[in-house]
């Protein structure tokens, strides 16, 4: 029996798994909801990526299969529409709940069919004051060519005829970008989106025609921009080469098209035509095809404190010593942060810091998503500006992010930080930091090895781990990472550090083979966002079928099964999906004495381990190790938010079966509270209160 399952239908099963948090009542209404807007973004990038490619893949290689399920693009493209047609009618059925609940609250989605005359009265009204001298309204025919449909924006289409004629017309009313996303009642919580009051104000719009159908629909294009290797020869700035590519991706071939309703069969047969979309990627849902509009619901709904999930605040960590240089204290023992429960303002504290102290010479960093109010930017310009030899990789690549990080990249050379960029072939996703302090002679360094991005925002939604270190060997790895990027290479060899894509993966082998050894006393727990690399897949296998007890946390992507009899009967699955988005990568070989911890920017993905730079650093202090031991633990033993993978490829929700409820991330979070409440007494009254209602949760 296989123990493999396809990477796309494995990736959909994460989505059902957020999804499930829409229907989970034990979770603030409002935030059922945002669940169900976290899957939507979740679909429009799997398919403008994953499918766009697969499209791409049918096309010029139609018989290539993958190498775990042996499917080729087309099966996957049908198991994918059949698969999403499902989900599709399980998020109309928990906005309808959703929905429902918030009626009590006064919030009321109306229907156009169901509008009082007062009400329809207003809609027009506003339609002709504010919607109608907006609108640009299009004609398909034989004089009128279809026009662009950008990607992700909502359209109204109608089949329209002149009252002198017989045959038929599509007109589109694109929806203005500049106006509300939804439009409420004075003084009332009912509302209509913004499509919804034109759809049903079309023929004021096509005031010359008459209405047979109209329906609201979204195309999503394909954005699977790949770099052309050419490029690289022409004597032109990469920033240019992205700036265009990235204004290409918008003009992409259309994967998929939503329709709100019912659309008649005329409407979708011109679209599917002229968009040349498959059929069984038009996709027809009750509920609203965006929710852009939850902003406007969350505003009038601020004061329902119930709705929402309880405020969190990550803490001051109790490892690091207020007032004293972070400098020197990272020279004494290593520090470890845990992300959102302790807070990124002392990673910010170190740049600072670096960019006023006078031993430091040299500050390196690898940025890959950065916050679009980033104070690290502002650090590493002042210290620029402080006379500091500053070196940034940005990685232009950075998927959805390339413009973002175009603009940082100027910004930063105009503050003299000397800016270069990720390798021709392969993209820089480690999380590196490299401070170099000179005292006469004396070379030290301190070095900063990350699982997430250096962005303030995330550091509050992902869960993430960070490690700071004097320890010089590292140091001295993390200067031949930062030599080999400037030489537009990659690393032979390392000591301590862990460096993809030549020293990672090679050496994970070498860390299973060796617990395979140790039978049935080998242990590996990893904790990574996907499990997708073959090679790495069948390693496991092999450690389970020589008796190794594996435990993995995997969030997303798991194309391993485990369970299967004399195969990966010695693993174990568990997804968790829960507040915040798991984030963080452990890799732990061995227990005791031969114990081996190592925290990581690389999922076991091929494209980590094989085609980008990755870095994974060793957590030396026993006592961060035994910390990052019992982060691992508290998240397997997770009761509350976790779901195993069975067997059968399916997921279940772990059951308690009489153990005390553990919801491993609120878990950290009073663990975060208790500490900073013992490490300051001022906070102590705070953090009662919080803890205490935090248990009521």
């Amino acid at each position: 029996m296989s123990f493999y399952d396809n990477r796309e239908l494995s990736w959909l099963k994460f989505n059902e798994r957020v999804l499930e948090e829409a229907f989970d009542e034990n979770t603030p209404l409002f935030e059922r909801l945002r669940f169900v807007s976290i899957f939507c973004s979740n679909l429009d990038e799997f398919f403008m990526i994953r499918v766009g490619s697969l499209f791409d893949k049918m096309n010029y290689d139609p018989k290539d299969r993958e190498n775990k399920t042996n499917m080729t693009a087309k099966e996957q493209l049908c198991a994918i529409a059949e698969s999403v047609k499902k989900l599709i009618s399980q998020k109309d059925k928990a906005y309808e709940q959703i929905m429902s609940g918030l009626s009590e609250y006064g919030i009321e989605h109306l229907s156009v069919n169901d509008l009082t005359p007062q009400e329809d009265a207003f809609y027009r009204a506003y339609f002709m004051r504010e919607v109608n001298p907006l609108l640009f309204t299009g004609l398909v025919d034989k004089k009128h060519p279809v026009p662009f449909f950008k990607n992700g924006e909502v359209y109204i289409g109608c089949k329209i005829r002149k009252k002198t004629e017989t045959r038929c017309k599509f007109g589109i009313l694109p929806v203005p970008e500049n106006l509300p996303k939804a439009v409420f009642l004075p003084k009332s919580g009912k509302f209509l989106l913004i499509e919804e009051i034109i759809s049903h104000c079309a023929k004021q719009a096509f005031s010359n025609f008459i209405i047979q159908s109209r329906c609201i629909f979204r195309v999503t294009r394909n954005a699977d921009i790949s770099i052309d290797e050419a490029l690289f020869d022409h004597d032109v700035d990469f920033r240019d080469i992205m700036s265009k590519l990235v204004k290409k991706r918008k003009k992409l071939q259309p994967v998929r098209i939503e329709f709100r309703g019912n659309a008649d069969s005329e409407t979708v047969d011109l679209l599917t035509k002229v968009l040349d979309v498959k059929k069984s990627f038009v996709f027809k849902q009750k509920s609203p095809l965006t929710l852009n509009f939850m902003g406007l619901l969350e505003k009038r709904l601020e004061n329902e404190k119930s709705l929402f999930f309880e405020p969190l605040t990550p803490q001051q960590p109790a490892s690091i010593l207020r007032g004293v240089s972070l400098i020197r204290q990272i020279q004494n023992r290593d520090i470890l942060l845990n992300y959102p429960y302790e807070n990124i303002n002392q990673f910010i504290r170190l740049l600072d810091e670096a960019a006023e102290n006078p031993d430091v010479s040299s500050i390196k960093i690898t940025l890959y998503r950065v916050a679009r109010d980033s104070k690290i930017i502002n650090a590493l310009n002042k210290a620029a500006e402080n006379g500091k030899d500053v070196l940034a990789l940005v990685e232009l690549r950075a998927r959805f992010d390339e413009e973002n990080n175009i603009g940082w990249s100027k910004q930063l050379e105009d503050a003299g930080v000397n800016v270069i960029y990720g390798l021709e072939e392969l993209k820089v996703h480690s999380k590196l930091l490299l401070i170099t302090l000179r005292d006469g002679t004396d070379v030290s360094y301190i070095t900063q090895v990350g699982t997430g991005n250096y962005n303030e925002r995330t550091s509050k939604l992902y869960t993430d781990l960070t490690l700071m270190t004097a320890d010089k060997e590292i140091g001295a790895d993390a200067s031949v990472v930062f030599n080999a990027l400037t030489e537009e290479s990659t690393v032979e060899s390392t000591n301590k550090l862990l460096v993809a894509p030549k020293g990672l993966k090679s050496r994970i082998v070498e860390l299973i083979d060796n617990e395979i050894t140790y039978g049935a006393d080998g242990y590996i727990a990893i904790k990574i966002n996907s499990l997708t690399d073959k090679d790495l897949i069948e390693k496991l296998a092999e450690a389970s079928r020589a008796g190794v007890k594996i435990e993995l946390v995997v969030r997303g992507i798991c194309c391993l099964i485990p369970g299967i009899p004399d195969e990966t009967e010695n693993i174990r699955v568990i997804s968790i999906v829960g507040r915040f988005l798991e984030h963080s990568r452990i890799y732990i070989f061995g227990k005791d004495e031969r114990r081996r911890v190592y925290i990581s920017s690389a999922d076991f993905m091929t494209r980590n381990t094989e085609r980008r730079v990755e870095v994974a650093a060793p957590v030396l202090d026993k006592k961060l190790a035994d910390r990052v031991c019992d982060i691992f633990n508290t998240c397997m033993n997770d009761n509350v938010k976790a779901r195993e993978l069975m067997s059968d490829g399916q997921y279940r929700r772990v059951e308690p079966n009489g153990a005390p409820l553990l919801n491993s991330q609120l878990y950290f979070y009073e663990q975060a509270y208790s500490n900073a409440k013992n490490e300051s007494s001022e906070n102590l009254e705070p953090v009662k209160v919080k803890i205490r209602k935090l248990k009521k949760t």
